[in-house]
């Protein structure tokens, strides 16, 4: 009998119109691999039922006939279906407290559980990521939120012409308006004051550099984190931006002094390190936050250093932050809520402690939209799907009812399994303790 798998409709937000496998993709499981699919219905799917009715795919509601149910985001707990294997992005790693009920519900019903966060290689690395769109919308709303904020301030801009992502037919259209804004800048150049326009990128990974290709299309200088003042210390051209990129040894520095940086020791023991990184702000106009962090590390940003900046003498030249990485008062600690793409951005006011949406007040604009990438969901989904379904068949033909030492699924699947069979695997014990907080 054929292995069946279920494509889940997206329901978290009204703005997730991406899918794990395009139709494309649904057709070679189809006709090389003997995998039925079935497709639930959706009214926000970029791609239509019509486009995987063409391929093969059956469109029906019922999925309790699949062996399978793959999604993008979490599953409600009440719809869960006892004994399946989901495949999806399941926000549980961190002991995250607003999905312990459905990982409960997952081992109450005896599931298995495989999350695309914790696919990787021997290295650790990610395989199956949306890393690279969530850098590419974050930049494009990040530099239409500093044109909004400056409109506001009365400052007519070249980033006012640039648009949400989701306002663009596709990636290129938003592209072409950063480089209409970058010609702007080359023939008029910015308008007085705000000359040095730096643009800060917090981390290296596939987020930032995502974000960073978007900024590259503007004209620009890199200067490393050393030398930041030198711009403000001579005449700044205000026919360029500047760029600076910030690695993990500038970002903190040891607790003892005298003591040297080394990053695997910080990686380790990262109680044996305190943030340098508001050495840097000052002199920062947008800051663009792409790392992962865990509570365990130091803050990029604290509460109590922006209310001491905004408390100065002189409004700080600081009006953006892009946290693309998007954890709530972490390392963006004025981080205090996630946004959607209808209503991407609050003020957060340091000397009140109050987030207003919109981009107008005293504070700082704050980008906290998580999930980015579905702002651009035709092409995040392509990517996405032409990597997980080299895996899909393994995923659909292994059987779930051997111990779970004797599963077979490749290696990089095999790590993400965080529930099987209504029990944590070993990896993931440590998860008992946040579900019985």
């Amino acid at each position: 009998m054929p292995k069946r798998i279920g494509i889940r409709r997206e329901d978290k937000s009204v703005w997730e119109r991406r899918t794990p496998i395009v139709p494309e993709d649904a057709r070679e499981l189809i006709e090389e691999h003997g995998i039925e699919v079935i497709v639930q219905p959706s009214d926000i799917r970029v791609f239509g039922e019509e486009e995987y009715a063409a391929v093969g795919a059956q469109v029906q509601e019922d999925l309790s006939g699949c062996d399978v149910v793959l999604a993008v985001k979490e599953v409600p707990p009440h719809l869960l279906l006892p004994g399946k294997t989901y495949v999806f992005f399941a926000h549980v790693i961190k002991g995250q407290p607003y999905n312990m009920p459905m990982l409960k519900r997952l081992l109450d019903l005896g599931c298995v559980l495989i999350d695309y966060e914790r696919v990787t290689d021997e290295e650790g690395r990610r395989l199956i990521f949306f890393g690279r769109h969530a850098g590419w919308a974050g930049m494009l709303d990040t530099l239409w939120a500093l044109g909004q904020r400056l409109e506001w301030e009365g400052v007519p801009n070249p980033f006012s012409g640039i648009g949400q992502a989701h306002t663009y037919p596709n990636l290129e259209a938003g592209r072409q308006a950063v480089r209409e804004a970058g010609e702007r800048i080359r023939a008029e150049g910015l308008p007085p004051g705000l000359s040095p326009l730096v643009v800060g990128f917090a981390g290296y990974g596939n987020v930032s550099r995502g974000a960073q290709e978007i900024f590259d299309l503007l004209p620009f200088q890199e200067v490393a984190p050393g030398d930041l003042a030198a711009p403000f210390e001579e005449r700044p051209d205000p026919h360029t931006l500047y760029k600076v990129v910030f690695e993990e040894e500038h970002m903190v520095e040891p607790v003892s002094p005298g003591a040297r940086f080394e990053l695997q020791d910080y990686y380790q023991h990262p109680e044996k390190y305190h943030s340098r990184f508001s050495t840097y702000v000052p002199y920062l106009t947008v800051l663009v936050n792409g790392i992962y962090w865990e509570s365990k590390y130091p803050r990029l940003v604290t509460k109590s250093y922006l209310r001491e900046l905004f408390g100065g003498p002189t409004r700080p030249r600081l009006r953006v932050i892009g946290d693309i990485s998007c954890d709530v008062e972490g390392a963006i600690e004025c981080t205090v809520r996630c946004t959607e793409p209808g209503d991407p951005v609050y003020v957060y006011n340091p000397l009140t402690g109050e987030a207003v949406d919109g981009y107008a007040g005293e504070g700082v604009v704050v980008l906290a939209v998580d999930i980015l990438p579905s702002q651009l969901p035709r092409e995040a989904s392509m990517d996405f799907s032409g990597v997980l379904r080299r895996f899909v068949p393994a995923i659909a033909q292994a059987d779930y009812t051997v111990p779970f030492e004797r599963l077979a699924l490749p290696p990089e699947i095999k790590r993400a399994v965080i529930s099987y069979r209504g029990e944590l695997t070993p990896d993931y014990r440590y998860l008992e303790q946040h579900l019985g907080a």
